[in-house]
């Protein structure tokens, strides 16, 4: 099955752009090849209101979602993962604000680091942020004119969650699902076994559109969702590939499989490589000395 990106968006910084009834996006002026045009914010509701992903410390985002507030109550900000182009605002918010915090949990690893390793994405996890509320699987948190329905989602995250807006077919993707490009999945931070099973959760569900993280909607998502998966094992079939073709490391790999992608990307596009081969390693199909590792020597 095809997968096709969609990078028309448009992402009118400091702006509220209403995209369906009692909803409105703002857009953080935050691009980046790993943020597209920069972080969703969303405000739901009409008259007291949530507040999903409040994105960067930003003075000219944070004034942007003051005025689309317009003075209005917010009784809830919600968080889908603690990274720092989602998170940190969210604190400075809930203390002007005097919302609830609510996420699934603190920024962690999704497994434990093996002997030696560092995490090389702990400059973008917000280790700091701390929820009021932590948010179990499937429940309704339930607000004025307003119910979202928690889906844990992890994968790009351990604790990457999603926001089904109950009765609309709306799900608030963050970075689990987005049309411009995939999510990154990238060891010890994210887990690719966990991302795939994550997938699977959303085909169980019937949502009309997705509202991503980073650029425009996603408007038939089980389509899209299906050929996310297609393109995980294509990716995972081109690693096999290459291992027994004669590479044995992921820099070689990569050279060959991200060879039209941006060189900027080939970083996280090696801790994409080393996501698939824990996963091919744990299957034993693909053999390695001790844990798999990004600088390990695989065949």
């Amino acid at each position: 099955m095809s997968l096709v990106f969609d990078s028309s968006f448009a992402p009118h910084y400091g702006e509220a752009v209403d995209i369906a009834p009692n909803i409105q996006r703002i857009t953080a002026n935050n691009p980046s090849p790993f943020t597209f045009h920069g972080t969703n914010s969303y405000v739901v509701g009409r008259e007291t209101l949530a507040l999903i992903d409040p994105g960067p410390v930003d003075d000219a985002h944070r004034a942007a979602l003051h005025k689309a507030i317009a003075g209005r109550p917010v009784s809830h900000i919600f968080v889908s993962h603690t990274h720092r182009d989602h998170s940190p605002l969210a604190t400075v918010l809930r203390d002007e604000l005097g919302a609830i915090l609510l996420a699934e949990g603190p920024h962690r690893p999704a497994r434990a680091l093996h002997i030696g390793e560092i995490n090389l994405l702990d400059a973008s996890g917000d280790t700091e942020f701390v929820p009021d509320i932590l948010l179990p699987d499937n429940a309704l948190i339930e607000g004025d004119g307003w119910a979202l329905r928690i889906v844990h989602t992890p994968g790009h995250t351990a604790n990457h969650v999603v926001f089904g807006l109950e009765g609309t077919g709306i799900l608030f993707s963050a970075d689990h699902v987005m049309a411009w490009a995939t999510s990154i999945v990238a060891p010890p931070d994210g887990s690719m076994s966990d991302y795939m099973a994550s997938l699977d959760r959303l085909l169980e569900r019937h949502d009309r559109v997705y509202f991503p993280g980073h650029g425009g909607p996603v408007t038939k998502p089980k389509t899209f969702v299906r050929g996310l998966k297609a393109h995980r094992k294509m990716r995972q079939r081109a690693i096999l590939e290459r291992v027994r073709a004669g590479d044995r490391t992921i820099p070689a790999m990569v050279k060959v499989i991200y060879r039209e992608t941006d060189a900027r990307l080939h970083g996280a596009a090696g801790l994409s490589v080393l996501a698939h081969l824990e996963d091919l390693v744990a299957r034993g199909i693909v053999q390695t000395e001790g844990n798999a590792a990004i600088d390990g020597v695989y065949w």
